[in-house]
């Protein structure tokens, strides 16, 4: 029997692959997303969740970054 996913092909630097891969480990999205762990830089993963995952990384960016202030 064969599986079939549509899938995305996601090239990342490291960090941000663990913080897919935590995010897969943890089903924050409620399920599982990642289909393959490729190599250090790539990971496939399902279509149906790229829009809310670009939004979660989004979030972690805007966490990330220090506004800046006009002297």
């Amino acid at each position: 029997m064969v599986n079939v996913h549509k899938g995305v092909l996601v090239e990342c630097d490291p960090a941000m692959k663990q913080f897919l891969l935590y995010l897969d480990e943890k089903m924050a999205l409620g399920k599982k997303f990642i289909l393959k762990d490729l190599d250090d830089t790539h990971v496939f993963i399902l279509a149906e969740v790229v829009q809310i995952l670009q939004e979660r990384v989004g979030e972690l960016m805007d966490q990330n970054s220090f506004p800046i202030t006009q002297k």
